[in-house]
């Protein structure tokens, strides 16, 4: 088995760039994923693995074939000063793998019927992100589309904060228009979440074909969106405060629509 000690191998050099810039992960087509729990949601959903490395010391050779069984994956041995190159959290569990991006588009999407959909549009921070892709799939709803991101999809902080659902969920991203268009050509209705002209989230009846939009906490969701909802909702506040988190938002509505449905 190969083994690589020095954190100046010039592999481990490129997978540094691969973490750190979201250029070099376009370019390549890949991208780190870190955590056994992580690399085993990333091939249930599917994701192909190029490269695992992993630390000895940590995990066995033995427990790493247990869960990534494919001959075609390379299997390399580091060091720790090579792992502590490159693992990017505070807790260890001692293995990297370089996987396969997807192409991540609208026409991937498998939707049932009467799917439920929840659109993120220009969301900024991974941690509200990664929240809202760990609601996601806790709710088990049918697709997540990310609309206007700000950010790489697989951003390590994006990977680490939905601690894996990045993988669980079927994702698309695309443009605000792209994702309107593709909501109402496929006769899902679009409700809003906004402050402008809205109706309290549960008056509304989501048993049917639903996307729910959410927007940033600074300015919400577009005018676009707000222009082409069949009808914006809001979350009504009882306290001193207009808005709260976004991925809370995004979780009381999820889940009201998922009581609606009898939680199916």
């Amino acid at each position: 088995m190969k083994q690589i000690t020095s954190a100046q191998n010039p592999f481990i050099k490129s997978l540094v760039q691969l973490q750190e810039k979201a250029k070099t992960r376009k370019q390549t087509g890949t991208f780190l994923i870190e955590g056994k729990r992580e690399i085993e949601l990333a091939l249930k959903g599917n994701y192909e693995l190029e490269t695992v490395l992993f630390l000895p010391e940590i995990i066995s050779e033995k427990e790493l074939n247990n869960f990534v069984t494919s001959s075609a994956v390379e299997k390399i041995e580091i060091s720790k000063d090579v792992y502590q190159k490159l693992a990017y959290r505070d807790s260890t569990e001692g293995i990297i793998a370089v996987a396969k991006s997807k192409s991540l588009q609208l026409s991937d999407l498998e939707l049932k019927e009467n799917p439920l959909i929840l659109v993120l549009e220009s969301i900024e921070k991974p941690g509200n992100i990664g929240a809202m892709l760990r609601t996601a799939d806790a709710a088990n709803i049918d697709a997540v589309i990310i609309a206007n991101p700000k950010s790489d999809i697989y951003n390590p902080n994006n990977i680490r904060s939905s601690v894996g659902c990045v993988f669980t969920n079927q994702i698309a991203v695309c443009t605000t228009n792209e994702a309107i268009d593709f909501l109402k050509e496929n006769n899902i209705a679009i409700y809003s979440a906004t402050l402008q002209n809205a109706n309290e989230y549960h008056k509304e009846n989501y048993t049917s074909a639903t996307a729910l939009v959410v927007g940033t906490e600074a300015t919400g969701v577009s005018q676009t969106f707000r222009d082409n909802s069949t009808q914006n909702i809001i979350i009504p506040m009882q306290g001193e405060i207009d808005s709260m988190n976004v991925s809370v938002a995004a979780a009381i509505l999820l889940f009201e629509a998922k009581r609606q449905r009898n939680f199916k």
